[in-house]
C-alpha cells in the first residue's frame, strides 16, 4: 500500500480537524518511516526478489519491530500520547494513533503473508499485491475517497492552498 496510506491520512482531517495534514500523514506513514531506521540499524532486513509479487520485488522477510501487528498497537499508542500532551487534544491523538495502527491494517490488503503478529510470530497477509488490478484499484480507491472526505471537511484560506494541496495530490498520485 503507497498512496492508500495518504488517503487514510487525508480522511482522518474529517474526524480531528484542529489536527494538522502533516501530522496525520506522518501517523499514517509512521511504520514505513521507521522501518528504514531498523534497517540501517541491522534490526531488520528485507532483499531483493525480482518476481515475489507482480507488484513489488522486495522480500520482507524481516521486520518485527516496524511492522509486526503487537508493535504497530505499541507505535499507535506512543504517537497518539505523545501528539496528546504535546497538543492536549484527545480526539486528534486517538485519530493520529488510529492511524499509525491502520498502517498494519492496509498493508496486510496488499502484502503477501509477510506481516508478523508479533516480532518472530506468525505471518499474514492477503496478498492483493500479486494482482496489478487489484493492488492499483484499492490504492487508487483509498486515495480517491481520502481526497474527497478531506475536501469535504476543509477549506483552503486562500488560492495558493488550493493549488498546493492539489500540487501535493498529483506529486502523491504520479510520485
Amino acid at each position: 500500500m503507497f498512496i492508500g496510506h495518504f488517503g487514510v491520512a487525508l480522511a482522518g482531517k474529517r474526524l480531528a480537524p484542529k489536527t494538522s495534514l502533516a501530522t496525520l500523514i506522518v501517523g499514517a506513514q509512521f511504520l514505513d518511516l521507521l522501518w528504514p531506521v531498523f534497517l540501517l540499524l541491522g534490526m531488520e532486513h528485507v532483499r531483493l526478489v525480482p518476481g515475489i509479487t507482480k507488484v513489488q520485488a522486495f522480500d520482507f522477510y524481516d521486520y518485527p519491530f516496524s511492522h509486526s501487528l503487537s508493535m504497530a498497537v505499541g507505535w499507535s499508542v506512543a504517537y497518539g500520547l505523545i501528539y496528546y500532551l504535546v497538543r492536549h487534544y484527545p480526539r486528534g491523538s486517538w485519530v493520529v494513533g488510529s492511524l499509525v495502527l491502520s498502517h498494519w491494517v492496509l498493508d496486510f490488503l496488499v502484502h503477501r503473508p509477510d506481516l508478523p503478529l508479533w516480532p518472530g510470530g506468525p505471518k499474514y497477509g492477503l496478498g492483493l499485491w500479486n494482482s496489478w488490478p487489484a493492488s492499483i484499484s484499492i490504492e487508487v480507491f483509498f486515495f480517491a475517497a481520502g481526497i474527497w472526505l478531506y475536501v469535504s471537511a476543509t477549506r483552503s484560506r486562500d488560492r495558493v492552498g488550493q493549488f498546493a494541496f492539489w500540487g501535493l495530490m498529483m506529486l502523491l498520485f504520479l510520485g
